[in-house]
């Protein structure tokens, strides 16, 4: 009974803490809300139309949701890198920032999850998702590893963080026996993510442009790379629009680790050049259309030559320690890689892999005005939650937030 009281405290000063605020923290949300209703009404005509409002087609049955989804898991996973050193290196100047990048975890997850939904049609068909009642297919289907493996990383992504929290309220210390072993399970578990959505592409033979041995490792890499730095953004605003005070130090170590996984996001991207033009067949169609088009059709060719700049020039720029130590630079390094990471991991990978057809036609994608109404939904999704969640986390941390015995 104890427990449900401090609980039901918990959530009552939550939502009086996340209801109260700054004119531009009540802007921020109001602007966030805005963009959610019209995501909402773009929904409300796909699931009255159905899918023939948006841009796919049965030749290209993946865009934009599922580019989106596939951006995002690695978002999610990079959380794992604030969580090794903190919770099993005990390197203190991570400590700071970790719950904040939970909290992006939680958000991405669940944008992630929404996308999927988005990307079926409407909530009418999650049924056959359920274990029991669906045609689940475990094992041998990988998408059931990618739903089983997604929403465990959510709830260790929540549990973690909220005994955490839910005993700083209390004024207490957490129990390192308790949230330690989760967040070591959580460690393998943001790799397992990442490698099993990988795997879901990288396992269907008929699309010859995911059937690549280094997608796994690259998708890792991407996400330690995108992942941090949308991290290093997010601290940014936080320490300048909050009293959650970030040191330096802290923001310059993560971007170590952006700096490091661009590096390696760059060798495995010339490597996959290499083996696609240096000896090309039939197979490198794909990444011909791609990069430079096929039969006069080149939709992508706008978005993929400004990522491969973008992520080059950021990546040249933070292995500079002088400029990446400039946290101006850092900032403006770390925008340019994540846009560069999501049109790559995005357009650049789901899309090219459906043209040209089996029969060698090329249909080409370009998405509706649904469809990126939807997407930006959901994106405001996220953002949404994520800043109730981060409101919240900041004022306990502080001691600003605490429960109140009477």
């Amino acid at each position: 009974m104890k427990r449900l009281k401090v609980f039901g405290s918990l959530v009552k000063d939550s939502l009086d803490t996340t209801t109260q605020g700054s004119k531009k923290y009540h802007i921020w949300m109001a602007f966030l809300t805005f963009i959610m209703l019209i995501g909402m009404y773009c929904y409300s005509l796909q699931i009255e139309h159905g899918l023939s409002v948006t841009g796919m087609t049965d030749r290209v049955s993946w865009g934009l949701y599922i580019s989106n989804f596939t951006f995002l898991v690695g978002v999610a996973a990079a959380a794992v890198m604030l969580v090794m050193p903190t919770y099993v290196l005990k390197d203190i100047d991570f400590k700071q920032a970790v719950l904040i990048g939970e909290g992006l975890a939680v958000a991405a997850l669940i944008m992630c999850l929404a996308f999927v939904v988005a990307d079926m049609g409407g909530p009418s068909v999650l049924w056959h998702m359920i274990p029991g009642i669906g045609v689940f297919n475990f094992p041998a289907s990988m998408l059931t590893w990618d739903v089983i493996v997604l929403n465990g990383y959510l709830f260790l992504n929540i549990s973690i963080p909220f005994y955490i929290l839910f005993r700083r309220y209390q004024g207490k210390v957490p129990n390192p026996k308790i949230y330690v072993p989760g967040a070591i399970l959580s460690v393998f578990w943001a790799v397992g993510i990442h490698l099993v959505t990988a795997f879901l592409y990288q396992g269907l033979q008929a699309r010859p442009f995911w059937n690549n041995a280094l997608l796994g490792p690259r998708f890792l890499a991407s996400a330690f790379a995108a992942g941090p730095a949308l991290i290093i953004l997010v601290l940014a605003i936080i320490r300048t629009f909050t009293e959650f005070k970030i040191e330096d130090k802290t923001i310059k170590k993560i971007g170590m680790i952006v700096t490091v996984a661009a590096q390696i996001n760059l060798i495995m991207l010339v490597s996959e050049l290499f083996k696609e033009f240096y000896a090309p067949t039939h197979h490198s169609e794909s990444a011909y259309y791609l990069f430079f088009g096929l039969h006069g059709k080149t939709a992508l060719l706008p978005w993929i030559w400004t990522a491969i700049p973008l992520n080059v020039l950021a990546t040249v720029l933070l292995t500079f320690g002088k400029l990446r130590n400039n946290l101006k630079v850092l900032y403006f390094c770390c925008f340019i890689l994540f846009i560069a990471i999501w049109i790559e991991k995005g357009f650049g990978l789901i899309v090219p892999g459906f043209i040209p057809g089996p029969y060698g036609k090329i249909s080409e994608y370009t998405p509706t005005g649904i469809e990126i109404g939807v997407t930006l939904g959901i994106w405001a999704l996220g953002a949404f939650i994520f800043t109730i969640l981060a409101k919240t986390a900041i004022k306990i941390e502080t001691g600003k937030l605490q429960f109140r015995k009477k």
